[in-house]
């Protein structure tokens, strides 16, 4: 009974060894290939054949030493090219760190016609970017990142179909200048905002100036006008004196007698609505005023100094 239960029990030992053994033998001849994923058969270094549909595939000649299977991954995959030195078309030394998205379309030439795929990929993006950022000026290269990345893939997209590598992207992620470069770049900036200041302080003055030069002639034409005006007022005073010939004379002889002593001024007062105003009739010559010969008297009367006062009628009054 001892050695029945001996035997079983090296019988599931034996067989559980087994498993590791036939799985090695069942990798060995049978070749798996997941999603997005080719399998490159070769012989003696040829192309046999390409395995693109996933699942187990089976492949005996697999065991041989002469025969090769390589996994080639078909998504999308990226790179990022670092610190390309570029002269732009100024002599300025640009560095430029490059994004780069490809896949690969041909599995067979991925692996026969390029030898280093990476090193390959760095080599003929440096070159092209040297090629055509070269021709531009450090600021478009700035302002353009998306057009220009869009003119390197376009640059290597014949020479990485060759190699079975179809580009989806190229993009500039980064720009930068040497420190003395920055330094002397910053400096140009600076000296161009103090130009810019000063410019806009002088057109300020000139602005000013022309401003003030233009007011003053307005305010002078004004005051001209203002002068005319007086002069109509004065003519329009005349004319109402005119109308009353008794007031008229009487408004002469006292002028005349402003005349004789124009240190003195002679005013009339107290005129009714719709008559001769004060200011109209107000003589012109200015007078000093003297509070010794100042008179008061009632409305509709005259005032002047060291004269003979006169009413409206042309005869004295006390």
């Amino acid at each position: 009974m001892n050695g029945e239960y001996l035997q079983i029990g090296l019988g599931i030992v034996a067989g559980l060894s087994a498993i590791p053994i036939i799985s090695a033998i069942f990798r060995s001849i049978y070749i798996q290939v997941e999603e997005e994923e080719s399998v490159v058969l070769s012989r003696f270094g040829r192309l046999v054949e390409v395995i693109k549909q996933p699942g187990l595939h089976f492949w005996p000649e697999k065991l041989m030493p002469w025969a090769d299977a390589v996994h080639v991954s078909l998504k999308r995959d990226y790179r990022t090219i670092e610190e390309i030195h570029v002269n732009d078309c100024r002599g300025t030394t640009v560095i430029v760190d490059l994004w780069i998205e490809f896949r690969v379309i041909s599995p067979e030439k991925a692996l026969f016609q390029v030898t280093d795929r990476e090193k390959a990929l760095k080599s003929l993006l440096t070159n092209s970017a040297t090629s055509i950022l070269g021709t531009f000026e450090f600021s478009k290269i700035l302002s353009n990142r998306n057009e220009l990345g869009q003119r390197l893939k376009n640059d290597i997209r014949e020479e990485t179909l060759r190699w079975g590598l179809e580009i989806d992207l190229v993009f500039i992620s980064k720009l930068s200048l040497l420190p003395d470069v920055s330094m002397q770049l910053f400096e140009t900036i600076a000296a161009r905002l103090e130009k810019a200041k000063a410019d806009i302080e002088e057109n300020g003055r000139l602005n000013a100036a022309l401003l003030e030069a233009e007011t003053s002639a307005k305010v002078a034409k004004l005051m001209a006008q203002a002068k005319g005006q007086y002069s109509l007022g004065v003519s329009e005073a005349y004319k109402k004196l005119e109308s009353n010939h008794e007031l008229f004379e009487a408004y002469k002889e006292l002028y005349e007698l402003s005349l004789l002593k124009p240190h003195r001024t002679v005013t009339f007062q107290g005129f009714g609505h719709g008559e001769v105003s004060a200011m109209d009739a107000a003589m012109t010559t200015a007078a000093t005023f003297d509070a010794a010969y100042t008179q008061t008297h009632q409305p509709g009367s005259l005032q002047t100094l060291d004269a003979p006062l006169l009413d409206h009628r042309n005869k004295p009054m006390t």
